[in-house]
């Protein structure tokens, strides 16, 4: 039996989303970067997901054939331990996907089982490649795609705290 499934949640599941976007240990990875978006918080990383948000929202993931959104649920416990999604990204003309593990759970194997959960939705819907980006420094995160069957197709740098960091992209062909 798998550690985890995918669980497409209703919008009253919403309040997990909200919980684990407002997690400052959680969204650490996400801070520090020059982006301007509705809710995002510089210094944390964290993400606002109101309530009167969940609606739109809800109809943007379930109404378009572009995007795939799942809650990660512990088939032991049947609590909620992360998220994982792809979309297709107009300005990059590629899927990307996504994965966000709490972080009290991480470091249990959900992330592994859930990628490769997603990668099987993905190629099941008929895409092809999955992409992604991420800072090198994020060893786990490196190892975790490169044992899924990842490759790194490019090496990049980005702004974090005004200070350049190199990150990559990596491709997997489904």
């Amino acid at each position: 039996m798998s550690k985890v499934s995918l669980y497409i949640p209703k919008i009253n599941d919403y309040w997990y989303e909200e919980k684990i976007l407002s997690d400052s240990s959680t969204m650490s990875y996400n801070s520090g970067y020059n982006v301007s978006y509705f809710g995002y918080h510089y210094d944390t990383g964290c993400i606002d997901f109101p309530k009167d948000k969940w609606n739109e929202k809800y109809d943007k993931r379930n109404n378009n054939h572009k995007v795939y959104f799942a809650y990660l649920k512990n088939n032991e416990t049947g609590d909620f331990v992360g998220t994982v999604g792809y979309h297709f990204d107009e300005k990059s003309n590629r899927y990307e996907c996504s994965i966000i593990i709490e972080s009290i759970y991480r470091g249990l194997g959900f992330a592994k089982t859930g990628l490769s959960l997603l990668c099987d939705v993905a190629k099941a819907n008929g895409i092809d490649e999955l992409y992604d980006s991420f800072e090198i420094n994020r060893g786990n995160t490196l190892n975790l795609f490169k044992n899924l069957g990842f490759e790194v197709v490019e090496s990049l740098t980005w702004k974090k705290f005004d200070v350049d960091v190199s990150g990559v992209v990596v491709r997997k062909r489904l």
